[in-house]
């Protein structure tokens, strides 16, 4: 059996294991190799309401292996719940939070190894960076996919609804009433192509969890099974001593991206892989995002760059397909928390059957695999985002180009500036933004007001008819995966830090080109001019207004938002 790395600290302090005997271990248990289950249950949201049962399935694949688990919690919370309050300026600095208390949980005990359980967009990257820091041997577990609500819709149709409601006489109770009790139908990730169903996918993708996991219909005995298969496979990883650093390589990295630029992932993942590689020394840049994004085929046919549903990219074969697909872009011998490389993993499932067992599911929905996972030589698109720089993000800015139409891939128009979101979006519902019009909305980044994202705005003008298709939003704040349109996010250096967004006025013209990778400032007060000029006034603004003094904050908001790295960097405090 595996020598128990807590022995040494057992043999030095008895109250270690009276301690344990006091939570109802008995004295068997307390000298087995012990696995850390860290789960973010709770009733905070689907994503995390039914992880305790991925959890429960896990112990008893530890104990099936002769290791014994001690089960901890950390509860995520929802983007979903947060929009509109000062709430939603907690989510990314949430993302630290939960990263230090796995921190505290696995580097306080010395567990043999680790498993990390959730669903969703901050908790998935939390547990990584944890991971990351603690390098002990680990497996993460997805926490799957919600079923579709009525007519294959996502609980986006809310974007919808609620500007409506805002609207006197545009929606009734009723409609109401029925989106509430069909958007979430059961409990799981949102079942469109978001940060929680993206990082899903990266877990994955970077070999820290175990083949096929990612995306799984949270409802279905599959789930269960891959949690107790896990908790098995853990004891595994322990006695073979393969850690988090072993998979989490810069080339697991740049797998990773191939497949994010495949599906045509949340922009969000271009924070959240650099800031869980910075926690190993790995440096991953918008260059090497942007590159990649130059090559690869965008394959991935999944609402909301694409038609489809996130059980059925699973049904189709998920990361694994994409993987297969994309075999001569991605490095294969990759380590994996199968203790076997990437290209092992991919002929041990062709073995097993799974990528035809799932297919009748599809059928169910009258779809055939190539209508989810396009196949390489039918596809139209290469990649999914881009980098624009220019005199307004100098450091850079993130574009999901795949999830807007074409027309509006390229624009210039004159700028509304907003210095928080809530006044950009009650000027769209009130009818005070233009066609043509580019809002900017400013003070939102890391150091702003810790980088809320801006999905109530962006639905609210996909789903106005007069501004859709023609009005860009322009932010150093954040946008939801499920975000669709022209909507350019993490401006950097942000407004916050005395970045260039920071002087731009209504009025001034702003021209972004996608194939030029550019966006900038080209006009003032309607006035187009050179780039020197716009310069010059940039810098006398700068002079004699400066930046906006942020209010007073306490807590884990004033730690955040004063010591936070720019989005560029993965926005890590």
């Amino acid at each position: 059996m595996l020598n128990q790395k807590s022995a040494p600290e057992r043999a030095f302090w008895a109250q270690f294991d009276a301690l344990q005997l006091g939570s109802a271990f008995d004295e068997k248990d307390i000298t087995k190799p012990q696995i850390l289950i860290e789960d973010a249950h709770g009733d905070s949201h689907p994503g995390s309401t039914h992880l305790d049962k991925l959890a429960e399935q896990a112990k008893y694949g530890v104990f099936e292996t002769g290791g014994f688990p001690a089960q901890y919690h950390v509860t995520d919370i929802c983007d979903g719940c947060a929009q509109g309050h000062d709430g939603m300026n907690m989510i990314l600095p949430s993302r630290e939070a939960m990263t230090d208390m796995v921190e505290v949980h696995g580097g306080v005990y010395p567990f043999d190894g680790m498993i990390l359980i959730s669903s969703c967009d901050k908790s998935i990257p939390a547990h990584l960076k944890a991971a990351a820091r603690l390098d002990i041997p680990t497996i993460f577990i997805p926490g799957g996919s919600m079923r579709p609500g009525p007519n294959m819709t996502t609980s986006m149709v809310a974007g919808d609804i609620s500007l409506r409601q805002k609207r006197e006489g545009e929606v009734s109770e009723q409609e109401v009433r029925d989106y509430k009790l069909t958007g979430c139908p059961s409990y799981g990730a949102c079942t469109f192509l978001g940060t929680a169903s993206t990082m899903q996918c990266m877990a994955e993708a970077l070999g820290m969890a175990l083949p096929g996991s990612a995306l799984m219909p949270a409802t279905m005995r599959d789930i269960l099974q891959n949690s107790r298969n896990a908790g098995r496979k853990i004891m595994e990883l322990a006695e073979k001593g393969i850690k988090a650093s072993d998979i989490l390589t810069k080339e697991a990295f740049i797998n990773a991206i191939v497949v994010h630029s495949a599906i045509g992932g949340s922009t969000n993942a271009s924070i959240h892989l650099p800031a869980i590689a910075e926690e190993l020394g790995i440096e991953i840049t918008p260059e090497e995002f942007d590159e990649i994004n130059h090559n690869i085929p965008h394959i991935g046919n999944i609402n909301p760059s694409g038609q489809h549903l996130t059980e059925s990219f699973w049904f189709a074969g998920g990361i694994p397909m994409v993987q297969l697909r994309l075999k001569e872009y991605l490095n294969l011998d990759v380590m994996t928390v199968t203790g076997k490389t990437l290209r092992e993993n991919l002929e041990d499932l062709e073995k097993d059957n799974f990528f035809n067992r799932n297919i009748g599911y599809l059928h169910n929905y009258g779809l055939k695999r190539d209508d989810v996972i396009i196949p390489n030589d039918k596809v139209k698109e290469i990649g999914s985002i881009a980098f624009l720089k220019g005199n307004i993000a100098p450091e850079g800015s993130v574009f999901k180009y795949s999830a807007c139409m074409e027309s509006m891939r390229n624009h210039k128009g004159p700028a509304k500036v907003y210095n928080c979101e809530e006044d950009a979006y009650y000027a769209v519902v009130e009818n005070k933004v233009d066609p043509g019009d580019i809002i900017i909305i400013r003070y939102e980044g890391p150091r702003g007001s810790g980088m809320p994202e801006m999905l109530a705005t962006t639905e609210a003008i996909v789903n106005d008819k007069r501004l859709d298709g023609s009005v860009s939003l322009v932010t150093d704040g954040r946008f939801s995966g499920a975000t669709s349109g022209a909507a350019i996010g993490h401006v950097s250096p942000e407004a916050a830090s005395g970045g260039p967004i920071a002087f731009v006025k209504t009025g001034d013209i702003i021209e972004y080109n996608i194939e030029n990778r550019s966006i900038n400032v080209v006009g003032i007060e309607g006035k187009e001019c050179s780039e020197e000029e716009v310069q010059a006034v940039f810098e006398k603004r700068k002079k004699e207004e400066g930046v906006i003094p942020r209010p007073k904050r306490t807590g884990l908001f004033k730690r955040y938002t004063e010591h936070a790295s720019s989005a560029m960097k993965g926005a890590s405090y």
